[in-house]
């Protein structure tokens, strides 16, 4: 039985936003919904344009017999400018600092809202990047690193510093800690990640940068290249590993005047957005 057009738009909505990134052809979707292809060209102008005006991605159409429509998920600046504010106001607690400098923000990292969004943010950065795997380090950067990873819909990978048996061989490498100038050791299990991939790196916290930096070292191994490196929170360090990351909020703790935290926007809006087209 064809399907109507309310129907159809409600479903092809649902099962392009379930697919981000992925090329869909005009005839698979003629086909599900016994309609004809210029119907459902019509559908994909209807929510080519309903996504963009309500700031839910970007809806791609790609011409020709191999062509069809791809959902690409990215956030506006002001929808970016008001989520940071609403995380950066969560974070800038006093009862969050922790020994050494570092913040509390599992409770955060565990809450969907906020991941849907971080992670929906990180990926507009990409949004023209051919990326095929999110890579973090255990444990507290994986539901970051998933969140990201769903919006790209590509693998994350989990870096971690000791081997497991279920993990079979592994590629290791040394790395220096920024802040306690320890050597350390990461592993990535062989079968996780393909020879030559495209990694984008993604951390919860990030002082000096060692293990981001020891993380894309690893990337190397594999012959493969870092397209970009992205931190939900950066905190004061004297020294910096790192030169180039986005990071969505910038944290000061212990301050020279006695205030435990002070919490800012990090660098993600004006990195991003003021070099937009």
């Amino acid at each position: 039985m064809k399907t109507r057009r309310s129907d159809r738009l409600v479903d092809m909505a649902r099962y392009m936003l379930e697919r981000p990134r992925k090329l869909i052809s005009l005839s698979y979707f003629a086909k599900r919904y016994e309609s004809a292809k210029s119907s459902i060209s019509e559908d994909l102008s209807i929510l080519k344009r309903t996504f963009q005006e309500r700031g839910t991605g970007l809806l791609e159409t790609v011409p020709g017999a191999a062509g069809g429509a791809r959902f690409v998920p990215s956030m506006s600046e002001a929808e970016a400018k008001t989520f940071i504010e609403e995380i950066r106001q969560l974070v800038n607690d006093e009862t969050r600092v922790l020994p050494g400098g570092y913040v509390y923000l599992s409770d955060l990292l565990g809450r969907p809202d906020i991941l849907r969004q971080a992670g929906r943010l990180i990926a507009t950065q990409y949004l023209r990047d051919d990326i095929d795997a999110v890579m973090t380090a255990a444990t507290k950067g994986v539901p970051l690193a998933q969140a990201v990873a769903e919006q790209l819909n590509v693998p994350f990978v989990i870096v971690r510093d000791d081997a497991k048996v279920t993990e079979g061989p592994t590629v290791s490498v040394n790395y220096l800690t920024g802040s306690s100038k320890r050597v350390e050791k990461m592993e990535l299990s062989r079968r996780s990640l393909r020879t030559g991939s495209r990694v984008l790196v993604v951390d919860d916290f990030m002082k000096a940068g060692g293990t981001i930096q020891g993380m894309q070292t690893l990337v190397g191994e594999f012959d493969g290249t870092v397209v970009g490196t992205a931190v939900f929170a950066e905190g004061r360090s004297t020294t910096r590993l790192l030169d180039h990351f986005t990071s969505l909020l910038h944290v000061d703790t212990n301050l020279k005047n006695g205030d435990p935290i002070l919490v800012t926007a990090g660098n993600y809006l004006e990195e991003i957005y003021s070099h937009k087209d």
